[in-house]
């Protein structure tokens, strides 16, 4: 009997650890289950806000680029413009040089003083026409290049903020 007893002492202690680490192992597992969702739902989290992430970045880039094309069209548009611009004021500075040369002409040729006067008074009155007219086809030009050049940012601008064009 002392044996029996023996035995059971024995086999006591192996079952009350093999119980003992039975409940851990439960205690663990409980534990672990909502740990893993908790993990599962920050990966996910994670992963949405890098997806945001680049799909704003991406939006960014786009608005960037286009922003870019739009500032190198409105740039070659006001070179052109300027360009022209120069090319009238070339021309305005020829028309106005073969004028006053066609007026040094005429005054040589003078045999009076009231026709010097009457010379001098038409060249000034065409002069004075010829300037008022090429200061209005400037300021024309002007007005165009300005409003060319303008016109891509605008757009982009008002595409950028979805605002009605």
């Amino acid at each position: 009997m002392a044996a029996a007893i023996e035995k059971t002492t024995s086999s006591s202690p192996a079952s009350a650890e093999a119980l003992a680490e039975s409940k851990i192992a439960k205690t663990v597992e409980a534990v672990s289950a909502p740990v893993a969702e908790v993990q599962e739902s920050v990966r996910k989290a994670v992963e949405k806000s890098v997806a945001d992430t680049r799909a704003a970045y991406a939006k960014a880039k786009a608005a960037a680029e286009e922003a870019t094309g739009a500032l190198e069209s409105s740039y070659s548009t006001a070179a052109k413009g300027i360009v022209e611009f120069n090319t009238k004021a070339l021309e305005a500075l020829r028309v106005n040089a073969e004028a006053n040369f066609d007026f040094i002409k005429s005054i040589i040729s003078v045999k009076s003083v009231s026709e010097f006067v009457t010379l001098q008074s038409e060249h000034a009155s065409k002069q004075a026409e010829a300037i008022s007219a090429q200061a209005k086809d400037f300021a024309a030009l002007a007005q165009k290049v300005a409003t060319e050049s303008a016109e891509r940012i605008k757009s982009q601008v008002a595409k950028t903020l979805k605002l009605p064009a």
